[in-house]
C-alpha cells in the first residue's frame, strides 16, 4: 500500500511539472459506423424554379451532413454511374450509391491506407485532387503539401506507387497539385493552385506571367519511373485560383476556379480548356461557361467530376466546408449545354 502511495505521488508530481502536449492533434478519422443525411437544395434559394446558370442546366443537389466529427472537408470526387466517392483534404473517404431520388445508400466510411508522412496530422494527408482510370478502377491522388502523386488499387485497397515529380517539388506548401485529371488516351494533367510559371519558362510580360499557374502534362501514369512529362501554363479567369479539373468526353479540360473574398465569401468559375492547348510550352486559356456566386448557391467548391448519361455530359461539384458550421458540404449536378460561348481572354 505504501509503495502505491509513493508511486501515485511521484506520478502526480511529474504531471504537475511537465507541460501539456502542445503539438499537432491527431488527424480526425472517419468511424467505420457510417452515417450521413442528404437534404435537397436549390440553385437559387430566392427563386427555386431557376434552373440555368451560364451554359449549365441545374439538375439538382443535396447538402450532406453526418454526426461523425471527421465528416466534411471534401476536396475531390469521382462518379461512376450511381456510385460516388468523396475524398476529403484529410485523407477521409466517403463512398455511397445514389439514384434519381437523391437518397444515399450503401454508405461506407474509410480512410486512405497510406500516404505521405506518418499520417498523424493533416499536413500528411492533404489530399486535394483525384483521378480515376475507368478501365481498371485505379485511383491517383494529388497531395498538396508534399507535391506528391500517389496511385492506389481500386477502392483504395492499398497504395501501389508514389512520386514527387522534380518539376513540382519546388511548388510551395499549400499550393501543390490542387487539380489532377486523367485525359482520354491516358495522359494526366496536374495544375498547381499557387505557383506561377517560372521566369525562365515564360516569354511574355512579367505581369502576364504572374497571372499564370504552373501546370504539368504526364504522358501516362504519373507514378511510372522515367515517364515523359512537359510544362504548360494555365491562365485562370480574373483573381481566381484553380481548385480542380476533369476531362470532358472530347478531350477538352474542364477547370474549376475558386476565389475567396473577405469577410467570408466564396465564388467559383467553370471554364473549358481546348485539348490542343495542353502541351509543352503551351498557354491554356479556357472558355468561361458558368459562374457560381451570390445570389445563387455558393460555397467553397473544390471538386469536379464529369460523367455521361446517354448523349448528355453531366458535371458534378462538391464543396469543402472546412468543417466550419457556417459552410456546407454540397453535392450539385448539372448538364452541360451543347452551345458553347466563344473563347475570350481573362480579365
Amino acid at each position: 500500500m505504501r509503495a502505491c502511495v509513493v508511486v501515485c505521488s511521484v506520478v502526480l508530481f511529474v504531471l504537475g511539472i511537465v507541460p501539456g502536449w502542445s503539438g499537432e492533434t491527431r488527424l480526425p478519422l472517419l468511424d467505420v459506423r457510417a452515417q450521413m443525411d442528404a437534404t435537397r437544395v436549390d440553385l437559387d434559394p430566392r427563386s427555386p424554379q431557376r434552373r440555368r446558370v451560364g451554359q449549365l442546366l441545374f439538375l439538382g443537389g443535396v447538402a450532406l451532413t453526418s454526426r461523425d466529427p471527421a465528416f466534411g472537408g471534401f476536396s475531390a470526387l469521382a462518379v461512376d454511374g450511381d456510385r460516388f466517392t468523396l475524398l476529403s483534404d484529410g485523407g477521409n473517404v466517403v463512398r455511397f450509391r445514389m439514384g434519381a431520388d437523391w437518397r444515399p445508400h450503401a454508405l461506407v466510411f474509410s480512410n486512405l491506407p497510406a500516404g505521405p508522412g506518418t499520417g498523424w496530422d493533416k499536413r500528411d494527408r492533404d489530399s486535394e485532387s483525384l483521378a480515376v482510370d475507368p478501365a481498371t478502377g485505379r485511383l491517383w491522388v494529388g497531395f498538396e503539401n508534399s507535391d506528391a502523386i500517389w496511385r492506389y488499387a481500386p477502392g483504395f485497397a492499398r497504395a501501389e506507387a508514389q512520386v514527387v515529380p522534380p518539376a513540382m517539388a519546388a511548388w510551395p506548401n499549400n499550393g501543390g497539385p490542387e487539380s489532377l485529371a486523367r485525359l482520354p488516351g491516358g495522359r494526366f494533367v496536374a495544375i498547381g493552385e499557387v505557383p506561377h510559371v517560372p521566369p525562365r519558362a515564360w516569354a511574355g510580360s512579367e505581369a502576364a506571367r504572374l497571372h499564370t499557374r504552373d501546370a504539368r502534362v504526364f504522358f501516362g501514369d504519373p507514378t511510372a519511373p522515367g515517364l515523359r512529362q512537359a510544362r504548360f501554363a494555365y491562365v485562370p479567369f480574373g483573381r481566381y485560383d484553380p481548385a480542380d479539373a476533369a476531362a470532358l468526353p472530347n478531350g477538352d479540360l474542364l477547370v474549376l476556379d475558386r476565389r475567396f473574398a473577405l469577410p467570408f465569401h466564396w465564388s467559383n468559375r467553370l471554364s473549358v480548356v481546348p485539348a490542343a492547348t495542353i502541351g509543352a510550352g503551351r498557354v491554356a486559356r479556357g472558355r468561361l461557361i458558368a459562374t457560381l456566386d451570390a445570389p445563387l448557391i455558393h460555397d467553397n467548391f473544390e471538386g469536379v467530376a464529369v460523367t455521361r448519361e446517354g448523349a448528355d455530359t453531366i458535371l458534378w461539384l462538391v464543396s469543402d466546408d472546412n468543417q466550419l458550421p457556417i459552410q456546407r458540404s454540397l453535392l450539385l449536378k448539372f448538364r452541360l449545354e451543347t452551345r458553347m460561348p466563344k473563347a475570350r481572354s481573362p480579365r
